[in-house]
């Protein structure tokens, strides 16, 4: 038989609970209102600006990409290369 619940009925809780659960609330709720502060200090904050690429600096990687790219290019020549002696050899060519 399950008991039933009423006005009457009572439960035993100890004053250490009682102080973690208490803790526990104070802890959440010193959390929420830290994070309400920091969203509204967000708010007032300006925009963060992308850096600016000076024209020296992109002329720069731009050059450095281009020449890994030929480097690159050149690499594959002599892959190339290197494959078809390696077919000559295998197939007897």
């Amino acid at each position: 038989m399950a008991k039933e619940l009423n006005e009457d009925s009572g439960f035993k809780v100890s004053i250490k609970t009682l102080v973690g659960i208490g803790a526990a609330m104070a802890t959440v709720i010193s959390m929420w209102f830290m994070l309400q502060a920091d969203i509204a200090e967000a708010r007032t904050l300006p925009e963060a600006l992308p850096p600016d690429v000076s024209r020296m600096e992109f002329d720069m990687k731009d050059k450095m990409i281009r020449q890994t790219i030929l480097t690159t290019q050149e690499d594959v020549k002599e892959m190339q290369k290197t494959l078809e002696r390696i077919e000559d050899k295998l197939y007897n060519r």
